[in-house]
């Protein structure tokens, strides 16, 4: 709809990767020329770590169109297979004379000819494991001994592991510790920084045809970075809804305004400080440190900012006004206790369901959020989770899944907003 108002001939905004709009900045094109570099050089497990939306899928599409030809990859796209039918799937993909019924032995030894074979005629495999993270660990280790088949030079099968931060998590349990120590490369996408988001933009818009100067402005790409948090899923989403609304808005330029209402729209979690104008920002940190500095107790300040705060809030994104009661310390910091005391108890193998996560160090947004009457009516208890990325607030605990997904449907709609997930708690729990 918005192409032809601003000189595009596609879109620049895809979710779905495409190859021809890869993006080779923050460091996403040194980390494929690696890859390609240990792929060629033969090396056995190489990893690659990122966060949900950071580029994982299209570094993966990108790395495959760029191996030489002489490199065949097998490609398993669907991480829940079992070690007992990993092989079978390995050789379906490539073309193996074997069937479902054939026995482990013989997938092994077919598997081992079809490599020497390849080895022989000067070809490598290479098996891409998407989501890697989900894939059970037995599956993982199956795989792995095929990376034991070798010559006296070189491996006849090397894999590239893609996944989230969790998969980290799952190598580091010792019962896998011979396939965490065949990893010879790692690589982490790191997110986006304020500078790349533009420089991503721009290049992207460049991409598809346009023409002129920058068409997000400095404010836009302060707010679009906060919102994002830097992940390339959702500047794509927040970047393609803002072009949209700023063709109806009818101008060329895309600002603040526009990215604050595709975020809406996107239902994510906006920062409190994207609603404050600039004034009332620089207002409220100088009032901070003069309350700090000059009385610690001073209660009308306190009012007096809170006021103002969701005065803003509401007249900037039309939210429901939260309680405006102080935050009650003592709570917060019973549910933190009674949560380290559960993380401790609970079962590895129950699940819970994340509500809401702050990527900040800042537990009065969690607060907040726990004064919503909706939160509040909730019956199961409440948990405050402290991450590296800040704080994860998730509710109740369950024997499975089913009984999670059973719980997870009855959460009342404003719940339902900010996309609440089960997470099974061994992703959770702190591990030593």
């Amino acid at each position: 709809m918005y192409y032809e108002h601003f000189g595009l001939h596609a879109p620049p905004f895809k979710i779905t990767p495409d190859i021809h709009l890869f993006y080779a900045g923050s460091k996403r094109g040194l980390v494929l020329e690696a890859l390609i570099y240990a792929i060629k050089t033969g090396e056995g497990i190489v990893k690659v770590v990122g966060e949900v939306g950071s580029g994982k899928t299209m570094l993966c599409r990108m790395l495959e169109t760029k191996l030489p030809p002489h490199i065949d990859v097998v490609y398993l796209a669907n991480p829940h297979i079992s070690p007992e039918m990993v092989l079978h799937a390995i050789a379906f993909e490539m073309r193996l004379a074997v069937s479902t019924d054939d026995n482990r032995l013989h997938v092994m030894h077919a598997l081992h000819a079809a490599l020497l074979e390849k080895h022989a005629n000067h070809r490598q495999v290479v098996v891409f494991i998407e989501e890697a993270q989900a894939m059970p660990l037995d599956t993982l280790e199956e795989i792995r001994l095929l990376t034991n088949l070798e010559t006296n030079r070189d491996k006849l099968l090397q894999m590239v592991l893609f996944g989230q931060p969790e998969l980290d998590i799952n190598l580091a349990k010792s019962h896998v510790r011979q396939l965490k120590e065949r990893i010879t490369h790692n690589f982490h996408l790191e997110p986006f920084t304020k500078q790349d988001i533009e420089n991503y933009l721009y290049f992207r818009m460049q991409a598809v045809g346009y023409r002129g100067l920058p068409v997000f402005d400095k404010p836009a790409i302060k707010t679009l970075h906060l919102i994002s948090q830097g992940l390339i899923r959702r500047v794509n989403i927040l970047a393609d809804k803002a072009l949209l609304i700023a063709f109806m808005d009818n101008t060329h330029f895309v600002h603040k305004k526009h990215i604050l209402h595709a975020a809406q729209d996107s239902h994510f979690t906006i920062p409190y400080t994207c609603h404050l104008p600039a004034k009332l920002l620089i207002f409220f940190l100088f009032a901070l440190f003069m309350a700090i500095i000059l009385s610690p107790q001073n209660q009308w300040l306190n009012t007096q900012l809170q006021h103002l705060l969701i005065e803003n809030q509401t007249k900037t994104i039309h939210l429901p006004v939260t309680n405006p009661q102080p935050i009650n310390n003592t709570f917060i910091q019973q549910r933190l206790a009674a949560t380290q005391t559960w993380l401790q108890q609970v079962n590895s193998q129950h699940y819970t369901i994340q509500l809401l996560q702050i990527n900040a160090d800042k537990l009065e947004a969690v607060a907040r959020f726990l004064y919503l009457p909706e939160v509040q009516a909730l019956q199961q208890p409440l948990f405050i989770i402290k991450t590296t990325l800040g704080w994860i607030l998730t509710y109740g605990e369950f024997t499975d899944e089913a009984q999670a997904s059973a719980q997870l449907k009855t959460l009342p709609e404003r719940l339902q907003r900010n996309k609440p997930f089960i997470r099974r708690m061994e992703n959770l729990k702190p591990h030593e």
